[in-house]
């Protein structure tokens, strides 16, 4: 079948803006699934995975490749949740346009703003769907209005809606100058909408003009500019990130959205059109007849498969057979089975070309973010930059023996979504998982369960807390001991003294005269070393002292290497006694972001938690609260703040510092680790 090239489309933001409703009516409209699957009924084609359908709400990236017009359109549904921003940026590797989607009655969310970013940065052309516009109170020339101030750009409208709120029945295609019902439908425009297509056609040739010198002369000297004169410059604006599109609709009544798929396969960029692939010095061109490059966006784990790793073949053509560089892994690897993907649904191929989504199985060692290309490919592209994970918990097995399977279900898991890590920790003893916020963890949870057949209970981890002195102290520690033949000897003077936070521990010989041979230093210092792991006073690690050995006395045959090991061990201990020693914890740099309406209690709740502000900055309508919060407070932070601010926040964490703990905290923290070291 002879197309007429490729679109690869990504549909993006904010949670519950109607994404998956849109990628269901693509397929549905284009002919692709025989009826109109929806999240509500369980029917989408796109949210199939057993935790997608029990809580009503994407969680995955979902893809679905099907024809259109003589057009093959790789179309790309990402979550809304900020807990799955990875799927997201594994959704931005593989597209050519973003669809963003406005939900007309929440306007410009959280969400919206942050992806906005991701997309500036990759300089992807944008088109936003105002979507809902069916719903009660909603407006799109206010919204129009907002997007323009929110992205600073031309935001240019091609489609308007027929009617207000509940009575939109339609949208007038400015362009084409038609009027669209549900279903895409030619209908009937009315009268009382005439002068408003007039309006909008001036801004279209507003942007154009903008772009374009010729065109802004005639607009400048008052000549007439025809829509078909604005088309290529508006082209060119598009793909060079200059003009964004904006089309309305409400997707479940399938309004606009007709529209909006014609609207991608006539004004954005073929995928051969696209700027060569830039590799170090190497520039390759995306055509059939170039060096095999390929990207993998995202790896699932299939139940009779195994691993599939999902590719967008950059340039060049690969076959089933063929053996390719994994660049990224300096390793070959064979392609024994491509598929295209619907959904659920896999359908085998012999070969994908430049620009074409498919999916390769049994790969020996290819996980996300890898490079697969020929052998005149020498270096890899960049890896997807996936956030840090924001929060922790502890994890303990349901039963006894299942510890490997589930350190394999979660390495599994890993691989699949490299957002979530785990690791056990030796000093805390506990199995730690990671990610990004507490929606993130329950999910992975499940899929273990479901996948692995493992069930584990959730605990709080353990609080890393550190012991410091708080003023200079010396003390002797002196072991003797008499036996039959040889006894052991050991004498040291150990001074102690703080050091500013986080310069950790220092060990220093000031040893004048030979009062420790010099062969005998090295125990004092692993004496000293196995008392800062155990601590003093609460069994946690010291931290930020210097310790200097400046005195001591040896036995020409009865001192040993144990000896002073266990004699600067008491030195230590008798420091500790006098040296006023402060428990330390764990202070995390916390990042919110929340529109401007939440913002006080957002902060009051910080306080609460005994955090300190330390800045604000404006994004739009979204303010980005920085607090410094003892990790101990933050503990189940994410539900707090979805709770606060009805879904709309999110927030990052890392560690920052150690900070003395306040004096009654820390005697109860203090009481409670000796009860459990009895």
């Amino acid at each position: 079948m002879a197309m007429k090239g490729i679109r690869n489309i990504g549909l993006f933001g904010h949670a519950g803006s109607g994404k998956t409703t849109i990628a269901d009516a693509f397929l549905y409209l284009a002919g692709a699934n025989t009826r109109f699957g929806k999240v509500s009924d369980k029917t989408s084609l796109f949210d199939f995975d057993p935790e997608e359908i029990n809580r009503g709400c994407s969680l995955n990236l979902g893809l679905a490749t099907f024809s259109y017009k003589d057009v093959t359109i790789n179309l790309v549904d990402t979550p809304g949740y900020s807990d799955f921003i990875g799927e997201a940026l594994s959704g931005i590797e593989a597209i050519d346009c973003a669809v963003m989607v406005i939900d007309a009655t929440g306007g410009i969310e959280v969400g919206t703003e942050r992806l906005l970013q991701y997309f500036k940065k990759k300089n992807i052309p944008l088109v936003f769907f105002i979507n809902k516009l069916k719903k009660e109170n909603t407006d799109f020339n206010k919204l129009l209005s907002v997007l323009n101030e929110t992205v600073g750009k031309n935001v240019v409208p091609l489609t308007f809606p027929i009617g207000e709120a509940e009575t939109i029945r339609g949208v007038v295609d400015i362009l084409k100058n038609k009027g669209f019902g549900a279903k895409g439908e030619e209908t009937e425009i009315p009268a009382d909408v005439k002068d408003k297509i007039q309006q909008y056609r001036e801004k279209v040739i507003e942007a154009a003009a903008d772009l374009d010198d010729r065109l802004m002369n005639k607009y400048l000297e008052g000549e007439k500019i025809e829509l078909a004169d604005c088309l290529d410059v508006l082209k060119t604006g598009i793909a060079t990130g200059k003009v964004i599109l904006c089309l309305a609709g409400d997707a479940l009544e399938l309004i606009g959205v007709t529209s909006l798929i014609d609207a991608v396969i006539e004004l954005i960029p073929e995928h051969t059109l696209l700027p060569d692939i830039a590799i170090d010095s190497q520039k390759v061109k995306r055509a059939d007849d170039a060096p095999f490059i390929g990207y993998i966006f995202k790896t699932v784990v299939e139940p009779h498969i195994g691993e599939m790793c999902y590719i967008r073949v950059l340039s060049g053509r690969v076959k089933t057979g063929d053996v390719v560089n994994n660049i990224t892994t300096a390793n070959a690897e064979k392609i024994n089975q491509m598929f295209t993907i619907k959904g659920k649904d896999r359908s085998e191929i012999n070969e994908l070309t430049s620009g074409t989504i498919g999916g390769f199985v049994k790969l020996k060692g290819t996980h996300t973010g890898d490079t697969l290309a020929a052998k005149s490919i020498k270096k890899s592209l960049p890896k997807i930059d996936f956030p840090a994970p924001s929060i922790s918990m502890a994890i303990v097995p349901k039963a006894k023996g299942d510890e490997d399977k589930i350190s394999n279900g979660l390495a599994r898991l890993h691989d699949e979504d490299p957002t979530f890590t785990f690791a056990f920790d030796p000093e805390i003893k506990q199995l730690i998982i990671s990610g990004i916020g507490e929606l993130h963890l329950d999910v992975i949870l499940a899929r273990l369960k479901r996948k692995y057949g493992v069930s584990v209970d959730l605990t709080k981890p353990k609080m890393k807390y550190r012991e410091t002195f708080r003023k200079k102290t010396e003390a002797q520690g002196k072991y003797k001991k008499q036996t039959g033949g040889h006894g052991q000897y050991g004498d040291c003077w150990l001074r102690v003294e703080p050091l500013p936070r986080g310069e950790g521990f220092e060990f220093a010989n000031e040893i004048v005269g030979g009062s420790i041979p010099s062969r005998f230093v090295p125990s004092v210092e692993k004496g000293v070393k196995e008392v800062l792991q155990q601590g003093t006073v609460s069994g946690f690690p010291l931290t930020d002292i210097k310790v200097s050995v400046f005195d001591g006395s040896y036995h020409p045959v009865d001192s040993s290497d144990i000896a002073f090991k266990i004699a600067a061990s008491m030195a230590m201990k008798a420091n500790a006694e006098k040296g006023g020693i402060v428990l330390l914890e764990p202070i995390s740099e916390v990042e919110v972001s929340v529109p401007e309406s939440y913002m006080g209690d957002v902060i009051g709740d910080l306080n609460s938690r005994r955090g300190k502000i330390v800045g604000m900055e404006g994004a739009g309508k979204i303010q980005k609260i920085k607090a410094l919060v003892p990790e101990a407070e933050m503990y189940k932070y994410s539900t707090s703040l979805r709770s606060m601010t009805q879904g709309r926040g999110f927030f990052n964490m890392k560690f920052h510092h150690y900070e003395e703990v306040p004096k009654e905290i820390a005697q109860r923290i203090i009481a409670e680790a000796q009860k459990e070291d009895k």
